[in-house]
């Protein structure tokens, strides 16, 4: 648990941005006094100009919480190559070699966990302080016409996937992430493993067949109950491919076709042919739990990341999630954090998991939706209070919406940037630019935790979902990936992408400098102040009261202004002083000055009034 002392810290005014450029400015007209976390106290000290907070300053990887990290998700494949002696993977098990392919975006890349690790100084001077890895355990190496580099084919659930490296590498980089101050979080998967199992039907007496075109079609439970089942079959030398040996036992998966993902199948089917474990049965609950519970024995990671959640029962969850955060204390790790991924724009339906299912956390595709709603298809920003309003289905004993983990694209759905490009406004580039900036700062300064997805602080844009939004930061040779217009840079994806002086990696690291810097951006309470049925100024506090942890009343006000025209509104706060002390900046290169476009703010009594520029934001500290 974090102290808060008061430590008085005079902050440097520094930063201004072109049209072109939007960098967090973390500075006043008159640089105020401000009482803030002891997670300042060192840079307090060192006094260097210009000093960003990361991962060094903050409270011990051990003992600090979920409401206090900036995550990096990234797929270690397509990060960096730091060994080309496992591109093509084992040298010994023929199911997980082969698929290196770099001019294939389907195929290995070469990225592994050495990459990773040559690249922590990178991820720590972005201001990230904890890394979550796609899948990293032993896949299948190909299916079809694609390979596993992604993850979602496991085989082997106690041993890294040999075109990342072996569980020894692991090992180091998590030692060198956490000598860092740096937490590291593992994708997992109960729902599935890699397709083994086949159906006579679909795949002939021997599973090596296709005799279908567009998979095994989904038999009921009452198809079941009828004795209407698929008979199973596993090709040959397959029988025992998977560890630990009790997934190779054919009645612990459904076995009922594919899933349409709907009703009753979303549950049972298999999701694209992968094996669909019975989660059902008590027996592999307990075996999950134990070889989850071995996992973190081995490698002490701090956390999980769980796919496919609402795919699985609800009463699986209830039983795992515990248990493992139950397991990981017991060893050692007090702060131990599980989130799942749930498809769902709904809270309703997203809440349950953290609710009856007992999980910690979701990713919040609500957040997502919601930042899409309000910069690509410029609506008015009360859907962020409409969607905000519904926080409260969130909060029980262990849960409550400050922990959902905020995210503006993915793997899965593309990246915000794509998103933007396809938009019907037509927005050039230097209104990307803007909006996709903009978006980043609401998944930094509203309430829950800001995850960067990798390549986006480099302006990786993209072609779509899955594949189309999987690009390399190394050098690629993939043709689809290097032809696209990267924003805010001249360079393509057929170069290094690792420039720590890009447009969006300052930006980011000046973001998660005020993230550490003001505990209420983090932790405090998030209640909105200014709202509107067109786009425009959406405004909020967020407030720490006194409590035993927090011996002082902390407040901050972050306004964003969403309209592409200058902003002014007035609005009832709770105290009579404040400063800006963040903000985004236009600089008028004509005049060769910014004070036109500056945003502004007055104050009578207790009533603020502020001016924002177009596509901008400016954080308020309360003095």
């Amino acid at each position: 648990m974090t102290t808060y002392k008061k430590i008085k810290i005079k902050l440097s005014c520094v930063l201004a941005v072109t049209v072109t450029s939007f960098l967090m400015s973390a500075c006043s007209d008159t640089p105020p006094t401000v009482e803030t976390s002891e997670i300042v106290s060192k840079a307090a000290t060192q006094e260097k100009q210009n000093h960003r907070l990361t991962a060094t300053d903050l409270p011990h990887y051990l003992h600090r919480d979920i409401q206090d990290e900036v995550f990096y998700f990234v797929m270690p494949d397509r990060f960096y190559n730091g060994d080309t002696s496992n591109d093509n993977g084992s040298k010994t098990q023929a199911i997980s070699a082969g698929g290196f392919d770099k001019a294939d975006k389907g195929m290995y890349h070469g990225g592994d966990i050495q990459g990773l690790q040559a690249k922590i100084p990178y991820l720590k001077e972005l201001g990230v302080s904890a890394i979550w890895l796609t899948p990293i355990l032993r896949n299948q190496a190909v299916q079809g016409d694609s390979a596993g580099y992604h993850g979602y084919w496991v085989l082997d659930f106690t041993e890294i996937d040999p075109h990342l490296g072996s569980n020894e590498d692991l090992k180091l980089l998590i030692d060198s992430a956490h000598q860092a101050n740096i937490k590291v979080f593992f994708d997992i998967i109960t729902n599935h493993t890699a397709d083994i199992i086949r159906y006579t039907d679909c795949h002939g007496e021997d599973g090596l067949q296709w005799l279908v075109e567009n998979g095994c079609p989904y038999k009921s439970l009452s198809q079941i109950a009828a004795g209407d089942s698929y008979k199973t079959v596993i090709p040959k030398g397959l029988e025992n491919i998977k560890s630990p040996a009790w997934l190779n036992n054919i009645d612990y998966y459904h076995n009922q076709g594919d899933s349409s993902f709907k009703g009753e199948n979303s549950l049972y089917g298999d999701f694209a042919g992968l094996d669909d474990v019975n989660t059902n049965n008590a027996e592999v609950v307990e075996h999950m739990i134990n070889t989850f519970s071995d996992l973190i024995t081995e490698f002490k990671p701090d956390g999980f990341r769980i796919d496919t959640v609402k795919h699985v029962n609800i009463e699986f969850w209830s039983a795992f999630a515990p248990a493992l955060v139950s397991h990981a204390k017991s060893i050692g790790i007090p702060q131990f954090f599980m989130f799942g991924e749930v498809y769902s724009f709904d809270s309703k339906e997203l809440s349950q998991f953290t609710t009856e299912g007992k999980m910690q956390s979701i990713l919040d595709f609500g957040f997502q939706s919601t930042v899409s709603q309000a910069l690509i298809e410029q609506k008015g920003t009360d859907v962020i209070e409409q969607w905000l309003s519904h926080d409260s289905d969130y909060l029980d004993d262990d849960s409550n919406a400050n922990q959902l983990l905020n995210f503006t694209g993915n793997h899965d759905m593309g990246r915000f940037a794509y998103m933007l490009k396809q938009s019907s406004f037509n927005y050039n580039e230097t209104q990307q630019i803007k909006r996709n900036l903009l978006a980043s700062a609401m998944m930094y300064f509203m309430r829950g935790v800001p995850i960067i997805y990798y390549g986006d602080e480099q302006g990786f844009v993209g072609d779509g979902g899955d594949k189309d939004s999987r690009q390399d930061m190394m050098p690629s040779l993939v043709s689809s990936y290097n032809d696209d217009n990267l924003l805010a840079t001249t360079a393509t994806t057929a170069d290094d992408n690792f420039d720590k002086n890009h447009l969006f990696y300052q930006t980011f690291a000046n973001f998660a400098d005020s993230y550490y810097q003001y505990p209420a951006l983090r932790t405090g309470q998030q209640q909105s102040l200014y709202h509107q049925n067109t786009a425009g100024i959406y405004a909020f506090s967020r407030t720490i009261t006194s409590t035993e942890q927090h011996q002082n009343k902390h407040q901050n006000i972050v306004a964003f202004n969403t309209a592409t025209t200058e902003q002014t509104v007035s609005f009832q706060v709770t105290e009579q002083a404040y400063s800006i002390v963040a903000q985004s900046i236009v600089e008028n290169k004509v005049a060769n000055k910014n004070e036109d476009n500056k945003n502004k703010i007055a104050i009578k009594g207790k009533t603020l009034t502020l001016t924002l520029a177009p596509l901008s934001y400016l954080i308020l500290n309360a003095e």
